[in-house]
């Protein structure tokens, strides 16, 4: 049977983790100045992949 292939795309943005996965948040390249502090501060958190995406980023990450 042959080496299942990493879809390179998904390896750039997507991480294993003991829990699931996690990616990279949205809204955090420019303008920065323009958001408020709060939003700012909620966008450090770690960004974690739904439930119901994991199964696809999965099979994109054989071997994560």
């Amino acid at each position: 049977m042959p080496k299942l292939k990493t879809n390179r795309g998904a390896a750039k943005r997507f991480r294993a983790t003991a829990s699931g996965f996690k990616c990279r948040r949205s809204f955090r390249n420019h303008m920065m100045i323009r958001k408020t502090t709060k939003q700012k501060r909620h966008l450090r958190a770690i960004g974690r992949v739904n439930q119901s995406d994991v199964r696809s980023i999965e099979r994109m990450l054989p071997n994560a």
